[in-house]
């Protein structure tokens, strides 16, 4: 006996909505990034459909007489689900599903199963995972009822207990234990990152599908995996790169945004996107070819002062210049963008020239110190090579501050760092603050 699957993809209707202060045209790229989404999640659009609403309807978002509308188009198309570019309140998905009669599903639950596709390592999928669970919780059906097999059916349910509030109890239980385990992630994570504190670390940031793993691979010489495709990097992913021929930093990919990111995905990726909030500086690469890269830009600044991290020094780096067919609107760009780099990181056009744009910001705001380390101290004569841009280390004799002190030798050291770092070199410096050179005779 032979059981044979199904390998088509499944069918979708997506839906936007037209509010007096969209533009219809706003809406139309809108729809075409959903579409992307969906295909990414491995569906293929049918048809996409909009409604003007002069407010939203409470109980189908979109009005009965549209629902009615899309319960026809899904009938003729045979239609798997039906996708709303906008985010749906559980009793909106409810009542649009009994109409419909098939699968619906918001923006964000969109996103939410595109990331579950793509977590590959420990860390991305108790994330992912913990993000779907909030999500769903609120959205409990008769048609969760599967969970209470999932864990054990036995000692779950209460007197007279409905079974979905058996369900909810399961998804409790499952959330308390993967913010456990993140907890644990984020501690380990924030070691690694002690870690790498004698160290310039730069994060790469932008719009998904920008190209920022593309950029990584081409700086560091390494094999970031690079997909043509919507959220191909969820794990930070750390090189070495060196700027200048002479200062190391380190580099990390970063999961992309997107316009209505899921407020719970930035939450979960909390230990992920620590590596932003904690960098010195970041690159924020953008697809200069995409017609509203500006758009892109926007929802990238406003993810970042989401996550407190908009006061950073930026690099603006402009990718792809190598398919724009107008030279005019390059130079435009230029000229507008003056601070910007533009480059290709996939042929390497520009990437030298990059390298120094991005020098010069880790360095921007750099303060110079002087400092008088005794030689026998050495893990603090390393520790200000380690974390700093020393500039001339001179050996000399020093006292202590009084008079009749012992002279002691000394490293005279000048250094340059950053003034985030200015702390902890004063709390390492702090027993030698009193010592004073002795004039040479």
């Amino acid at each position: 006996m032979y059981t044979t699957y199904d390998d088509s993809p499944e069918t979708a209707i997506i839906v936007g909505v037209i509010t007096p202060d969209t533009p219809r045209w706003e809406i139309r790229d809108n729809l075409n990034e959903l579409e992307q989404l969906a295909r990414t999640a491995g569906a293929e659009v049918t048809d996409r459909l909009t409604q003007s609403r002069t407010s939203i309807d409470p109980a189908t978002f979109i009005g009965s007489g549209k629902v009615a509308e899309i319960q026809q188009l899904a009938a003729q198309r045979d239609a798997d689900l039906v996708i709303f570019d906008d985010d749906l309140s559980p009793v909106q998905v409810r009542n649009i599903e009994q109409e419909v009669d098939c699968k619906v599903l918001d923006r964000s639950g969109l996103i939410l199963d595109i990331f579950a596709s793509r977590a590959q390592t420990r860390a991305a999928k108790t994330q992912v995972e913990l993000a779907q669970l909030q999500y769903t919780r609120s959205r409990l059906t008769r048609r969760w009822t599967h969970l209470s097999r999932q864990e054990g059916g036995i000692g779950t349910k209460g007197p007279g207990e409905k079974q979905i509030e058996t369900d909810r109890r399961i998804i409790d239980s499952r959330i308390d234990k993967l913010q456990e385990k993140l907890e644990k992630i984020d501690q380990q994570r924030t070691t690694q990152r002690k870690a790498r504190s004698g160290h310039t670390r730069v994060s790469v940031v932008g719009y998904t599908n920008s190209g920022k793993s593309t950029l990584m691979n081409a700086l560091s010489d390494s094999e970031v995996p690079v997909e043509d495709r919507l959220f191909a990097t969820l794990d930070a992913t750390t090189r070495s790169v060196t700027l200048g021929g002479r200062r190391e930093v380190l580099m990390s990919d970063t999961v992309g945004f997107i316009r209505k990111l899921p407020h719970r995905l930035i939450e979960s990726f909390k230990s992920t996107l620590d590596e932003v909030r904690e960098s010195d500086a970041l690159i924020h690469v953008v697809d200069v070819t995409h017609p509203r890269f500006e758009d892109h830009i926007r929802v990238v600044n406003e993810t970042l002062d989401e996550l407190g991290a908009a006061d950073k020094p930026m690099l603006t780096v402009f990718n792809k210049v190598d398919n724009m067919d107008d030279r005019e609107l390059l130079k435009a760009l230029q000229e507008e963008y003056e601070d910007a780099a533009f480059i290709s990181a996939l042929r390497g056009i520009g990437l030298e020239p990059m390298k120094d744009d991005l020098l010069e910001v880790v360095e921007r705001d750099f303060v110079e110190h002087v400092a008088y380390v005794p030689v026998t101290a050495p893990e603090v004569i390393s520790y200000i090579h380690q974390l700093t841009d020393v500039v001339s280390e001179d050996y000399m004799y020093a006292r202590n501050g009084e008079e009749e002190a012992d002279p002691q030798a000394v490293a005279r050291m000048h250094f340059r760092a950053p003034e985030a770092d200015k702390a902890r070199i004063e709390d390492r410096l702090q027993d030698f603050g009193d010592l004073t050179p002795i004039p040479s005779s």
